[in-house]
């Protein structure tokens, strides 16, 4: 009777040690465990710890509530502003409702995942190429927002969205560097001439101060003289003083140019058939007027050569 006892006592307490190794689940402090009885949802979630379920009724679903960092695949896009890109990002989630990360979705970080990709997609049409590489913030907001709309039914909370990198074509790339060599050029233009107006100005006061002393303008002489002096140089030049210059200009004294006029010389008035013609005075002229001999009569010249004396001119003939 006794033997019995003990042999009943030994298979109850074998059965119960079987039943707590089947029943007993161990939930992480970073785990909630959903548990479901014949396919139902039982009771809470379960928190960490030990915890017993029913064996071969209950089913023990272990969800992780730590932060996923989930990198979302490149994305091909073009941009407002028509310039095709190629950008991927990070996403940060964390599941808030293990129940209904469980329930209402299959597999929540495939779900996640796809939502990002489309978002992202969304976003880089939405968006101009210079927000892409400066302005990320706003538009990591704005990705954040579209996703976290609908993981927020899943029982997932979007935590941060981050746009990793922005792939840009090679001769988007080289105009952009062209357009910033441009500007840079530029502004180191604009500076240039600022500087030189400045410097114009100070030396234009300089200019009237030692206008007002000339002994300045020689002791200024005399400093570029000893800073020429100052390297090592085997020639001094000295400058040549302007005022001595503008001194021996003042002392030349200007040559007159003699001109000669030629008297005004009248054009004679011709009367043709009844018509009156105007006098007009010719403009005088600056060349020297040279008396001409008169020419001699051919008989005359002969008889000077043998000593006679000229014949008297002939009497004009009368017609």
């Amino acid at each position: 009777m006794v033997e019995a006892l003990v042999a009943t006592a030994v298979a109850v307490g074998s059965a119960g040690i079987v039943y707590v190794m089947a029943a007993a689940r161990v939930v992480k402090q970073y785990e909630r465990g959903v548990v479901f009885r014949l396919g139902r949802l039982r009771g809470s979630v379960r928190g960490p710890g030990f915890t017993l379920i029913l064996p071969f009724a209950d089913r023990l679903h272990k969800v992780n509530m730590q932060i996923v960092t989930m990198p979302v695949p490149a994305q091909d896009g073009i941009t407002r502003d028509n310039v095709t890109v190629r950008v991927d990002a990070v996403i940060y989630f964390k599941v808030v409702d293990p129940a209904d990360a469980v329930i209402q979705v299959e597999d929540y970080r495939f779900a996640v995942s796809q939502m990002a990709q489309t978002s992202l997609r969304s976003i880089i049409g939405k968006s101009d190429l210079d927000d892409l590489l400066s302005n990320r913030e706003k538009l990591n907001q704005g990705l954040e927002l579209m996703i976290d709309s609908p993981a927020m039914g899943w029982g997932v909370q979007i935590d941060r969205v981050e746009i990793k990198d922005v792939s840009l074509p090679e001769t988007m790339k080289r105009s952009m560097a062209r357009q910033a060599e441009a500007d840079r050029e530029r502004r180191a233009r604009v500076i240039n001439a600022d500087a030189e107006l400045q410097a114009s100005k100070k030396l234009a006061e300089a200019a009237g101060v030692m206008s007002q002393q000339p002994a300045a303008l020689q002791l200024r002489l005399l400093q570029t003289v000893v800073a020429v002096a100052a390297e090592k140089n085997s020639t001094l030049v000295l400058p040549f003083p302007v005022e001595l210059l503008r001194f021996l200009e003042r002392a030349a004294p200007q040559a007159a140019v003699p001109t000669t006029e030629a008297p005004a010389v009248d054009a004679p008035v011709t009367e043709a058939s009844g018509v009156d013609v105007p006098v007009v005075d010719a403009p005088a002229v600056g060349v020297p007027v040279v008396d001409e001999p008169e020419p001699e009569a051919p008989g005359a010249q002969a008889h000077s050569e043998l000593g006679m004396e000229p014949l008297p001119p002939e009497p004009p003939s009368i017609p």
